[in-house]
């Protein structure tokens, strides 16, 4: 028996097929995978996200302390409630987790790292901040929903208590608001609009009754992991890790290079990198054919130099096989996937396929 979220027994009477999920037992269905997927394209899908882990990092030296952390600055963040994507690094530029950071105050953060990498998140991060004047609090105190699709935001407000409407009028990209013990961010990893919340662990089951009342559908991993898919959106400990740095996976947009005298972990290394060059790159790949593109599967250049497929499924919404994969940066418009013994055509794209529904290739 794995890990239980607050939602579990909501799960089982919803009659999820529950999965182990890096220690956890979670939802990969309801019944339809597709129907859920299409459910956040075309109107609105609810994950169950408690599985990720709240870390809150408090004390004079927060600020500092995460500028030495993060690949991205936190000093970009000033306004209550913005919210900035970053790369964790070890000291040669790995991905150790990418993560989201909120800005409470100068001296508050909230910080939510991934499930599968909660103990080794929390010990780096309690290890990088012994020369500082600050804590690193694991925070047990909420459940987690995403709320996604293009009627999200409608559908989410009539769950809401009208204190809570108010709080969330005008909320933009990237920023979350606390109102009423509620943490209501607006983000997701979806490719659609929407809200990842932060419940009280005694609001969990009204809140999820007053969602599906609303016509909320519950939706499992397996939707989620179509949707990041084609939202061009990587997954950690597929298509990045410890041993590929940001420059390699399409986050190099998620590195701070200024100011250049903020020495943050991995920097050194990133810079040695970027002057000799990024020899492999994270291409977008369509099937030309029928299949369905795997992770593992053997990529084959036309300059005859190979990669890796590092995720791969059968995309809902373009009705063909789409895939991330880890390809010499010389590799052309066209490659060769082993499949099956056989080697099939798929074209290579930029690796984002679907954006708010509309298809991008």
């Amino acid at each position: 028996m794995g890990l239980k979220t607050p939602f579990h027994e909501l799960h089982v009477d919803a009659g999820a097929r529950m999965v182990d999920f890096g220690g956890w037992d979670m939802p990969i269905n309801y019944g339809s995978q597709i129907e859920e997927h299409n459910a956040v394209r075309q109107d609105a899908g609810m994950f169950d996200v408690s599985h990720m882990t709240i870390v809150d990092v408090q004390g004079k030296d927060a600020k500092p302390y995460l500028r030495k952390l993060l690949a991205n600055d936190i000093a970009k963040l000033n306004k209550p409630g913005k919210a900035l994507y970053s790369g964790m690094l070890n000291e040669n530029g790995g991905v150790i987790d990418d993560l989201i950071t909120y800005f409470i105050n100068e001296e508050f953060y909230r910080v939510v790292v991934n499930a599968s990498t909660r103990e080794k998140d929390l010990e780096w991060m309690q290890k990088q901040a012994q020369n500082f004047e600050v804590s690193v609090d694991h925070n047990k105190n909420y459940a987690m929903l995403a709320v996604q699709g293009p009627n999200a935001i409608e559908k989410t407000q009539a769950a809401l208590s009208e204190q809570q409407k108010q709080a969330i009028e005008g909320l933009g990209v990237f920023f979350a608001v606390d109102t009423e013990g509620f943490f209501i961010a607006r983000t997701g990893y979806t490719g659609e609009d929407g809200f990842e919340i932060m419940i009280p662990l005694d609001k969990v089951s009204s809140f999820w009754e007053a969602l599906i009342k609303a016509g909320v559908q519950p939706c499992g991993l397996g939707a989620r992991d179509t949707l990041r898919l084609e939202a061009g959106m990587n997954l950690y400990g597929q298509d990045m890790d410890e041993n590929i740095s940001p420059l390699e996976a399409n986050m190099g947009w998620t590195i701070s290079w200024e100011p250049e005298d903020r020495d943050f972990i991995g920097r050194t290394a990133l810079t040695q990198q970027k002057a000799e060059g990024v020899k492999n790159k994270l291409a977008g790949l369509v099937l030309e054919g029928k299949g369905v593109l795997r992770p593992h599967m053997k990529v084959i250049c036309e300059d005859g130099s190979e990669g890796e497929i590092t995720s791969g499924t059968m995309s809902p919404t373009l009705k063909k096989s789409i895939a991330f994969a880890r390809v010499p940066k010389t590799c052309g418009e066209t490659v060769m996937v082993e499949m099956r013994g056989k080697q099939v055509p798929a074209k290579v794209v930029k690796a984002c396929f679907v954006r708010k529904g509309e298809p991008l290739v």
